[in-house]
């Protein structure tokens, strides 16, 4: 049908724009408003030329942004199925009529609306599952199969796929007829598993057996690992969830939460971790990474696989993220970051930091400088928080040296502010960075601390960090260095902690005050540190807090509550404070963008105590929002009335917000705050099966920390459920 004489061609396309510009698309809405432009794309995109491919693309943009579709999808649907029958521009528009059925993420529509108006084009559809070009063939059964019609769809799937000879086709009938119909797919798959098979429509079998939750069998594992490698393969089909085979296989086995299903899967993926071909290993080792960050278990039983790939980067991502229970691949990792290449030998050293770091010290020392990646783990963005590098003698002079060095450089950053240039900065903050872990430890760096100080401010901390416990002409020669700099309000801080001195601490956090919502909240914070040494300020704070704001956002808010909270530490005068804390609620309900906000407070204003007990239904009225609820908790706690507490339902909250891995972190110090009296037996139970089941909680954020996280939380968790037993 793909093949059409031109004039019959050009007869069909007037037809099927008949009607286009009468349309009245003002009056529906698609991702960017009113579709008035949409006879003009759809025009452009049938009639091909040199624009069709760039009115494709802002159809997508605007029927099926980012896979929402809208009210304008709909009328849009039948002139894109008449487009498809004429000939012209076939596939893309049977693409695109795919995407739109297959959205469930629909606006201004009634839900279903969309697929609705795609399947009612079946009549034009179904005959192009038999057209004479494969590649329509195949896109016509993806599209058919999203309507999830069982009365016009199912039959024509089902015999198309009796009839189609070419596998690719075959493959996408099969997944198709597996949307329609998963008991009648996962029968015509069982034959479809052995060798013999096409590799496309054999791992559509594999598919179809999944997607029916049928039990994993040994004729499906030797199926997945007959057609590894499998991306080549899963990129003929146009199942976008099965881009990654191997990795998705794995994921939807992790998913069933059995222990056949999880062995199951690590099984596969030991055998795959060891096959000789590098492309196997590759695949198996980005589905390897999936696994671990979704089971418990998974790193214990892949790591005497994924050890000996150590030289491969990907390998070496990984045990780094799995961190010190990847210990015995760390003979690997030195072997392989003694090597001359200082770039492999980074990469390794950088994951030896990460699961050995006793073992990495001496070596980041022989090479600072040369190391960035390495250094990065020991004192950047991928540092454990809870477990500072280890302080080894031979680092730390090493450390000492290059920031003496850095101290004589000539700066090279913008002339406007006399910055460091990015680079030098990153490397000048990872070696301050890595003294301030050190603490007392480090005290002998101060001299270099002190030097780089001009240049590098956040050294302030790291000074206040390290002099502890030093005598007095010492502490006198550090004070000194800060106070030539002690206009910065960090800076003054730090020489607040060091020597207890308010002046220029004051100056500084006036002068950040007036800055407004930029620098208040921080000169707020820094005052209510202080309490009530700092009453002298509270006309600042006043003053910041009466502001004129032109627009109420985040920032804005943010500082109001941290200047409401600075008043209440220094003057305690609650009929002051609580109506700025509520107004603080009041601007964040059903806000998008202010739900952590409105999260802080509820935390923060435990320090209220009894005197924010006119705050209590604002708390309770945070109690439906798992994000939100732990902190509630934690506020209620604390302001409430004790009688007027129902605990019982605190703990629900808590826990649904564990669940819901909304807020795992404030929920934990809301069920420590609980206590053991709280939870009910059942409760109990849903707190030993988060503690000790083989799901990971922690399933976002930064790919390095999703592991490490989740091992503390599960320890956190257990020592809660060990208070409750």
């Amino acid at each position: 049908m793909s093949e059409v004489p031109a004039k019959i061609t050009a007869m069909e396309l007037l037809t099927a724009l008949a009607g286009l510009d009468a349309h009245p698309w003002a009056t529906v809405n698609h991702a960017y408003g009113p579709a008035e432009d949409l006879p003009g794309l759809l025009r452009t995109f049938a009639e091909g030329g040199e624009d069709a491919e760039e009115a494709l693309d802002e159809l997508y943009g605007s029927i099926v942004h980012q896979g929402t579709v809208y009210a304008a999808s709909v009328d849009a649907a039948p002139y894109l199925a008449r487009i498809a029958a004429s000939g012209r521009q076939t596939v893309d528009t049977l693409r695109l009529l795919g995407c739109l059925a297959e959205s469930e993420d629909e606006y201004g529509v009634e839900p279903g609306a969309v697929r609705a108006a795609v399947t009612a084009q079946l009549p034009l559809l179904i005959p192009l599952l038999s057209d004479g070009d494969a590649a329509v063939r195949q896109a016509a059964g993806w599209t058919v199969g999203h309507t999830r019609d069982v009365c016009t769809a199912l039959p024509a799937v089902r015999a198309r796929l009796a009839a189609e000879t070419e596998p690719a086709v075959r493959a996408e009938l099969l997944t198709a007829y597996g949307r329609l119909d998963r008991a009648g797919a996962v029968a015509e798959a069982r034959a479809l598993l052995g060798p013999d098979t096409p590799a496309p429509l054999r791992l559509a079998a594999v598919f179809a057996a999944l997607d029916a939750a049928e039990p994993w069998l040994a004729a499906h594992r030797d199926a997945v690992l007959g057609l590894l490698p499998a991306r080549e393969t899963a990129r003929s089909g146009y199942a976008d969830e099965h881009r990654e085979p191997l990795r998705v296989v794995v994921g939807i086995l992790l998913g069933r939460d059995t222990d056949a299903d999880r062995e199951s899967a690590l099984a596969l993926l030991d055998a795959a971790l060891r096959d000789e071909r590098p492309e196997v290993r590759a695949e198996a080792l980005w589905a390897a990474d999936r696994a671990c960050t979704l089971s418990r278990s998974a790193p214990q039983r892949l790591i005497p696989a994924i050890a000996p790939l150590a030289a491969d980067w990907a390998a070496a991502q990984l045990l780094g993220k799995i961190g010190p229970a990847a210990a015995e691949a760390a003979p690997v990792l030195a072997e392989l970051a003694a090597q001359p290449d200082d770039e492999a030998a980074d990469q390794a050293l950088a994951t030896l930091v990460l699961v050995a770091p006793q073992a990495a010290a001496p070596l980041l020392a022989r090479a600072l400088g040369r190391r960035p990646r390495a250094m990065q783990c020991a004192a950047g963005s991928h540092a454990p928080a809870d477990a500072p590098f280890p302080f080894d003698p031979e680092l730390f002079a090493a450390v000492r040296a290059r920031l003496a060095a850095k101290a004589l450089e000539r700066p090279e950053g913008r002339k406007d502010c006399g910055c460091p240039a990015t680079e030098d900065h990153n490397d000048t903050a990872q070696l301050v960075h890595l003294l301030r872990q050190w603490g007392p430890q480090a005290v002998e760096a101060l001299p270099e601390l002190c030097a780089v100080l001009p240049r590098f401010q956040y050294a302030a901390t790291a000074i206040t960090a390290v002099a502890a416990g030093i005598g007095p002409v010492r502490r006198e020669q550090t004070a000194s260095a800060l106070r030539a700099d002690a206009r910065k309000l960090f800076v003054a801080r730090a020489l607040h902690e060091l020597t207890g001195e308010t002046g220029p601490l004051f100056a500084a956090a006036e002068a950040a005050l007036a800055t407004g919502a930029r620098g208040g909240g921080e000169a707020a914070r820094a005052l209510a540190d202080l309490g009530p040494a700092a009453a002298r300020l509270t006309p600042a704070l006043r003053t910041s807090l009466g502001r004129t704001i032109d627009r109420d956002t985040t920032p804005e808010v943010d500082t109001d509550l941290a200047l409401a909270l600075a008043l209440w530490r220094i003057t305690g005068a609650a009929a002051e404070v609580v109506p700025v804390l509520a107004s603080v609620f009041d601007r964040s309900e059903g806000r998008q963008w202010f739900h952590w906000t409105a999260a802080r407070a509820a935390r923060e204003i435990a320090v209220l105590g009894p005197a924010g007990r006119p705050l209590t239904a604002r708390l309770q009225a945070l109690l439906d929002d798992p994000a939100q609820a732990p902190s509630a908790v934690l506020g209620l706690l604390a302001v409430a009335d004790p009688a007027d507490l129902d605990r019982a339902r605190l703990a629900e909250a808590v826990l649904h917000s564990v669940e819901t891995r909304a807020d795992l972190k404030g929920a934990c110090d809301a069920l420590r705050a609980l206590g053991a009296a709280t939870l009910t037996p059942e409760q109990h139970d849903r707190l030993a099966a988060l503690a000790t089941g083989d799901r990971r909680l922690v399933v976002s954020g930064s790919g390095h920390a999703i592991i490490r996280e989740d091992e503390q939380l599960r320890a956190t968790l257990a020592s809660v459920l060990y208070q409750v037993g």
